[in-house]
C-alpha cells in the first residue's frame, strides 16, 4: 500500500521546495511543489523499470521526491535557457 493521495502530494511538495533550495531556484511556490510531486513519480517509475522500489515510507519517497525534482529543475533550467 502507498502512502495515499493526501500523503503523496505533502511528500512531493516538501521535496519540491526541499530541492529548489538545494538547487537555488527561483521558480516560484507552486511551481516547486509540481516539479516536487512531478520528480517523485518521474522517478519512482525509473526506479521501478529498473527493479529498484523506494520503500512506501514517507522518508524513502523524500529522498526520491527531492533528487527527482532536482533533477526536473535541472532540466527545466535547460529547456529555459
Amino acid at each position: 500500500m502507498g502512502l495515499g493521495l493526501i500523503a503523496s502530494i505533502i511528500v512531493g511538495g516538501l521535496a519540491g521546495w526541499i530541492a529548489s533550495m538545494i538547487m537555488k531556484a527561483d521558480t516560484g511556490l507552486i511551481l516547486n511543489i509540481g516539479l516536487g510531486i512531478l520528480g517523485a513519480f518521474t522517478l519512482n517509475l525509473i526506479l521501478s523499470l529498473i527493479g529498484i522500489y523506494a520503500a512506501n515510507s514517507w522518508i524513502p519517497q523524500l529522498f526520491v521526491g527531492i533528487i527527482g525534482a532536482c533533477l526536473l529543475i535541472f532540466g527545466y533550467r535547460k529547456i529555459k535557457s
